[in-house]
């Protein structure tokens, strides 16, 4: 195998995984969350989303998690923009990097956002100009790469037409999202191959969802193919509310095992991490959905 000697990790569990928790998780316990994250080493944070609080309460207290953050130099803590609103009230945050989400599935797209693929990008394009003068990065998401709750099976052409657009409009990195969890390897690499055909696969990253156990064997294959950034989620925070049964980002603490044990390096503490999952999880009164994390709370208890 031709893997990379080195992955950066993108930890989404502050937000993608604790806004689709029902508890309430207070704005100190989202900062010490994220502290933790940092301290382990964690190059990437997620630290929230600027959304409608209507419809993700979970995320409405962003701006004071990002006042009270003790922000690591060298760590980045991107924050969900949807909309120019959206980029002015994290502008007032003083971020340094955003991220804006689109899909390769124009039913999921309408159902997510309430737009078309085509209207979405539009939306996005004033956001990340705006970004770009005020020298902040953008990342951008595209979901339902392998798969749409609604349409079944994506192509991997749709997925390759949206990633190349978010990185013409000037996206330093598109990570490339199974939302449901349907994928397996050969399906990922195909997929992947499409994007790479028109975005430099070192402006790629992969963030599966492990609802069919697929995850780690997918995020494999995408190494194998020179992908070199990994989205998890710490204790395996996390699903989708518009993807029914769609539960699970795939765990940090399982990938950096993975990894850890190809010798990739990642220049993130495991145990470190497997602690800020065991307090998060302790926090929501449920256990980790890392097998990893389990494991080895279990020779520790």
């Amino acid at each position: 195998m031709r893997l990379p000697k080195a992955v950066k990790i993108v930890d989404v569990g502050p937000r993608d995984g604790l806004q689709n928790e029902a508890k309430s998780v207070p704005a100190e316990a989202k900062i010490a969350f994220i502290e933790r994250l940092a301290d382990a080493g964690i190059q990437s944070v997620e630290a929230g989303a600027f959304v409608s609080p209507k419809w993700v309460p979970q995320m409405a207290d962003t701006a004071q998690v990002l006042a009270g953050l003790k922000r690591k130099p060298g760590t980045s803590y991107p924050v969900l923009v949807p909309n120019m609103k959206g980029f002015e009230a994290a502008l007032a945050s003083n971020v340094e990097e955003i991220a804006v989400f689109g899909a390769a599935s124009e039913s999921f797209s309408r159902k997510n956002i309430n737009c078309s693929i085509a209207e979405s990008l539009e939306r996005f394009a004033p956001v990340v100009a705006a970004a770009k003068d005020k020298r902040i990065r953008v990342r951008g998401y595209v979901s339902c790469v392998l798969g749409c709750p609604y349409e079944g099976a994506i192509a991997p052409q749709a997925v390759a037409d949206v990633a190349a657009k978010l990185h013409a409009m000037g996206c330093y990195e598109v990570s490339l999202g199974d939302t449901i969890g349907v994928g397996t390897p050969a399906k990922a690499q195909a997929m992947l191959d499409a994007v790479a055909a028109r975005v430099p696969v070192e402006h790629l990253a992969v963030h599966f969802h492990d609802t069919y156990g697929q995850a780690l064997a997918n995020i494999l294959a995408c190494l194998e193919r020179g992908v070199a950034v990994a989205d998890s989620s710490t204790a395996g925070l996390g699903g989708c509310p518009y993807a029914k049964g769609a539960s699970g980002n795939v765990a940090t603490e399982d990938v950096l095992y993975m990894l850890n044990g190809l010798g990739i390096e990642t220049g993130v503490d495991f145990d470190q991490v497997a602690r800020a999952g065991w307090a998060i999880s302790d926090l929501l009164d449920r256990k980790p959905a890392s097998k990893v994390s389990l494991a080895l709370r279990s020779k520790t208890a």
